[in-house]
């Protein structure tokens, strides 16, 4: 594979993310959001499995009681991030969901500063600030205005960032992505239907009027995206990945605005525009940096 035709590659996978927000949101005109994020990751599940299988057939390095505990922690993560971020989607836009997960970019290195002790790079102060200004603009120049499901979806960023950071050690350590991917979607879609069963109402017509979208987070947005990403990253280079896989915010915005009506004024877009910047200067600065310390 090319370097473009992997670049097309994630920019596919970032389109179909992007898709998964509008797909979430409209939903939950037919079902409640507990009961789509356990019926999405049961799905999500089933798909990755046949996977799973060819990745342990490869794989002679039995698991330990403490690789599937992190395994457990990392389906932790991805349901509080699915939960808040569903949940969000009620009161906030596709488009406000879309920018403000993104930065989950800028809270991952920041959480290995807080927990792992690791030291930032010096992009990371500027980024936070940046992003802060993005969520102010975005609000249209006014913390007050931010909706509830605007800020449950600051706190599903930083599930997605604490996701990140335990899958990406765990991944180090086992070379199992896919099975922590089973792990995590099995986890999640437990989780999820065992708060639906007591805490939302559902029948047959509900899952059926919502089949469509759940079938589609359940096997693009989980299943073939996830794929995608791994087949193109390992054709380009880190930063060429950065660029491509955050348009995912700017494909939700595209799509909520064409598919929903979705609009916003100036102020919005700037904010769109200052966290979008945010997110590719912690991604491309410290590989930029990188690059040139090794040619020198």
């Amino acid at each position: 594979m090319t370097r473009i035709q992997a670049n097309l590659v994630l920019l596919l996978a970032a389109a179909i993310w992007g898709g998964g927000f509008v797909a979430q949101s409209t939903a939950m005109k037919a079902i409640g959001p507990f009961w789509f994020i356990g019926l999405r990751f049961a799905v999500a599940t089933i798909v990755v499995l046949p996977f799973v299988w060819m990745e342990n057939r490869k794989t002679e390095k039995p698991l330990t009681r403490r690789n599937w505990l992190s395994f457990f922690l990392i389906g932790v993560a991805l349901f509080g991030g699915a939960a808040t971020q569903q949940i969000g989607l009620l009161t906030t836009t596709v488009t406000n969901s879309s920018f403000i997960t993104g930065l989950y970019v800028v809270f991952v290195p920041l959480i290995a500063v807080v927990f792992l002790r690791r030291p930032p790079h010096w992009i990371i102060w500027p980024a936070a600030l940046t992003a802060l200004g993005g969520i102010y603009l975005l609000s249209g120049g006014s913390f007050s205005r931010l909706t509830i499901g605007d800020f449950l979806t600051v706190v599903c960023a930083l599930f997605w960032a604490a996701q990140i950071t335990l899958a990406g050690s765990s991944v180090s350590e086992t070379g199992r992505p896919l099975g922590i991917s089973a792990m995590q979607f099995a986890v999640t879609a437990v989780a999820a239907l065992a708060v639906a069963v007591v805490a939302e109402p559902i029948s047959i017509a509900d899952i059926q009027a919502a089949l469509g979208q759940i079938l589609y987070v359940g096997i693009f947005s989980s299943g073939l995206a996830f794929v995608l990403q791994v087949i193109g990253q390992r054709y380009t280079t880190a930063s060429q990945a950065a660029i491509f896989l955050s348009s995912e915010a700017l494909f939700g915005a595209s799509l909520g605005g064409l598919l929903l009506g979705e609009s916003m004024g100036p102020l919005g877009y700037a904010g769109c525009a200052l966290m979008f910047i945010a997110m590719l200067a912690v991604e491309l600065v410290p590989e930029l940096v990188r690059r040139r310390s090794v040619v020198a």
